[in-house]
């Protein structure tokens, strides 16, 4: 009866919500998509359409070559390569330092803890600026200045306060019960650890993974600052480089240059955004 007076079944309004939702994603996610597609388009483009006036302009002919070219003209692969070990051995510090100082501030009684857990958290607040001159200074004396150390080390130093925050915020979700359960059956704080918060917190460290897997594979700053061999340069200074020589002259291989140093962080994405989005749920950080 509902169907005959013009009144949709709950089954059809339900679709059109969800249709208008996507429409309305698809819209607010274009000026985003934007700069990613002019720049696989430019990537493609000969140097002539390049400068043809067109703010985004489809190749006539599509020119792959512009991807082998680059590496020629460009160290890439031993960028890509120095960036690999970096943030892999980065985050290899992250996941293994991060989660076990979260577990001291969400599940430990120690002296002064809540005072320490401000003044960490409160370090968020600092610009880096302020710190670059100092831990220049420190690296400098200790004779690593042009090399990796000042990039991997403070990611096994606790891996930021922001990580910490994450983990702790996480930690603190799990039942007090399951820990007493398992200090019931013999297990140390370690034990415990190892056994019951390490295996729930899997979503949650591996999103403070990827986020720093992005932020370290962008990372144009540290290197800047640290590095001046070109042998040690990762992906973000080495395009830099390019940049000021050929940017001028060669904007198609730049833009494929950045194509290629942007794959891998949406082949990520890609591959384990279900587990991301579960660990910033689960994280307490929902908004």
């Amino acid at each position: 009866m509902r169907a005959k007076h013009g009144l949709l079944p709950p089954v059809g309004r339900k679709a059109r919500r969800r249709v208008l939702a996507y429409v309305i994603l698809v819209t607010l996610s274009i000026p985003f998509a934007f700069p990613l597609i002019w720049a696989l388009a430019t990537s493609l483009q000969t140097v002539d359409e390049v400068f043809s006036g067109s703010l985004i302009q489809a190749p006539g002919d599509p020119q792959w070559e512009n991807y082998r070219e680059i590496f020629e003209y460009l160290p890439l692969g031993r960028f890509l390569f120095n960036t690999v070990c970096i943030v892999s051995l980065v985050i290899a510090g992250e996941v293994l330092t991060a989660p076990l100082v979260a577990y001291a501030f969400a599940r430990l009684r120690f002296p002064f803890r809540n005072t320490l857990f401000v003044v960490m958290l409160s370090t968020l607040m600092l610009p880096p600026i302020i710190t670059t001159i100092p831990a220049y200074i420190f690296y400098s004396k200790l004779g690593w200045v042009d090399t990796w150390i000042p990039l991997i080390l403070p990611g096994w130093l606790g891996g930021g306060a922001f990580n910490i925050f994450i983990l702790r915020q996480f930690f603190l979700t799990v039942p007090r019960d399951l820990e007493d359960a398992a200090k019931m059956d013999g297990c140390s704080n370690f034990g415990t650890y190892f056994r019951i918060f390490l295996p729930l917190a899997f979503p949650a460290i591996a999103t403070i993974g990827v986020l720093s897997f992005v932020n370290h594979w962008n990372n144009f700053e540290g290197p800047l600052i640290y590095l001046s061999t070109l042998d040690t340069f990762p992906i973000a200074l080495g395009i830099n480089m390019f940049k000021d020589a050929y940017s001028a002259i060669a904007p198609h291989y730049l833009m494929a240059a950045s194509v290629v140093s942007l794959a891998p962080l949406l082949l990520l994405f890609l591959a384990i955004q279900r587990v991301f989005v579960e660990g910033i749920i689960l994280s307490g950080i929902k908004g």
